[in-house]
């Protein structure tokens, strides 16, 4: 099995007009679309794919479309994290009937668990699937963060546990996990903020949802790291590093959602009770985007 890289793109859900629905027209477009941008996978039905608004039935739907549509371009790494371990084994032995290339799976949240619980469920849905494994490592969600050593323990255990994607914040934790624990697992950085640096410390790679919005860039920084051109590196960073703090920081469903609207790809509203970007932040977004437009040399769409 080929080792996953780079950037994976985590796919938003579009949602039609009334919110009852999975807009499929508008997410097969959007998945063919960012996998022309050059990103290197698909991840379903994560935080930014607003896993926790959807259904079980919905969950599995919007995998089964995004695998369809991506007809093998790319790896398919649904997330299949759930509440419960019942449900975690469900939706992961479903993305592997449909040929997913991995699962992402974070920990159950609200109901606050022990690191043993937490370390029983990775290994019990990792031992129920043949796929390779990602855990999600998102301390803020979860209540639970997993250091890097218990990651690279869990990883020495079951042979399928090949990454981790740490949104911890935490660069140091990051760097531990490059660094001290490389041998054991495959790291990606989840927070868009620290794509190059992640990259340059030596990553695997990074899950974005921003790759959906721009794929073309975020890809050029991979491929300028990969090839040794720091400059030019640093100044495709430069350009959209506004972008990117701006999302992380006032709503990044929300925002993802208007960026991509303002580009001319609608993808519906957030579910409630997450609501829409309202006035001033759209302005400063549009503001962001057409000055991203303009100093881009990577084709970013032309503003509606």
């Amino acid at each position: 099995m080929s080792r996953l890289h780079g950037l994976l793109a985590a796919v938003v859900t579009p949602f039609t007009t009334d919110g009852e629905g999975i807009d499929e027209p508008a997410l097969r477009e959007l998945v063919g679309r960012t996998i022309e941008g050059g990103v290197h996978g698909v991840v379903p039905c994560g935080s930014t794919g607003e896993f926790a608004a959807l259904s079980h039935d919905e969950r599995r739907l919007v995998v089964e479309i995004v695998v369809d549509e991506t007809a093998g371009r790319v790896p398919v790494v649904p997330h299949t994290g759930a509440m419960t371990t019942r449900e975690a084994v469900s939706l992961s032995r479903h993305a592997e009937s449909l040929g997913a290339e991995g699962i992402l799976l974070v920990a159950p949240y609200y109901e606050p668990l022990t690191h043993d619980e937490v370390v029983r469920y990775y290994r019990e849905v990792a031992r129920a699937v043949g796929l390779d494994v990602m855990i999600y490592n998102y301390p803020a969600a979860t209540g639970v963060n997993l250091s890097p050593a218990e990651v690279a323990d869990l990883a020495r255990a079951e042979p399928n546990i090949r990454y981790v994607k740490d949104t911890s914040g935490d660069f140091g934790q990051a760097a531990l996990l490059i660094h001290e624990f490389g041998d054991a697992i495959s790291t990606f950085v989840g927070l868009d903020t620290l794509y190059l640096s992640s990259l340059l410390e030596g990553a695997a790679g990074s899950v974005l949802g921003t790759a959906t919005v721009i794929p073309n860039e975020l890809v050029a920084i991979y491929d300028a790291v990969e090839e040794g051109d720091w400059s030019e590196a640093k100044a495709v960073w430069d350009s959209v590093y506004p972008l990117l703090q701006f999302l992380v920081s006032f709503g990044y469903v929300p925002g993802l959602k208007s960026a991509s609207e303002i580009l001319g790809w609608p993808l519906g509203r957030p579910r409630p009770p997450s609501a829409p970007l309202a006035e001033p932040r759209l302005s400063e977004l549009r503001g962001i985007l057409s000055a991203l437009r303009s100093s881009s040399a990577q084709p970013v769409r032309s503003l509606s």
